[in-house]
């Protein structure tokens, strides 16, 4: 690590403590020159990945496209805000979770099916009608069958 005061590269660890509920390292240093001591903080470098659209085409991950679509599903459903933003983050916690730097759109589909089954029934026939395509009657009476079976 440079020396923020002398710019050398000379800089020794003389003190590190997890912060943030271990989730960063706080290091004090000091540096070999000047004798200078400063802190750093290093935490874990986690990218979302991108998303490989059904046409072939990659995209970075869009979080508020996420939200939206999860909203629109849950409009007038009675979901609090909080419940909403804690299955945003564990959905993007899974994606981090996959180590890949590129991942299916399908797989983020998924996800959002998998975290609207547990928080409302009427939001997860809802968005599962148009990510599924359902072309009938039948499909919708399919789906909330086996809502009914879980």
């Amino acid at each position: 690590m440079r020396c923020p005061f002398c710019s050398t590269e000379e800089t020794k660890v003389i003190d590190s403590r997890l912060v943030s509920d271990g989730f960063q390292v706080r290091r004090r240093r000091e540096c070999g020159q000047c004798h200078e001591r400063f802190t750093t903080f290093e935490t874990a470098e986690l990218i979302v990945p991108k998303v490989i659209k059904n046409n072939g085409n990659r995209e970075p991950f869009n979080e508020d496209k996420l939200r939206r679509g999860i909203q629109h599903a849950l409009e007038k459903r009675p979901v609090s805000a909080d419940d909403v933003e804690k299955a945003i983050s564990r959905i993007i916690h899974k994606l981090r979770a996959t180590g890949e730097r590129e991942v299916p759109s399908k797989l983020v589909g998924t996800l959002v099916m998998e975290e609207l089954k547990n928080l409302d029934k009427v939001a997860y026939i809802r968005f599962a009608s148009v990510y599924l395509s359902f072309d009938n009657i039948n499909e919708f009476s399919q789906e909330i069958e086996n809502l009914k079976d879980h």
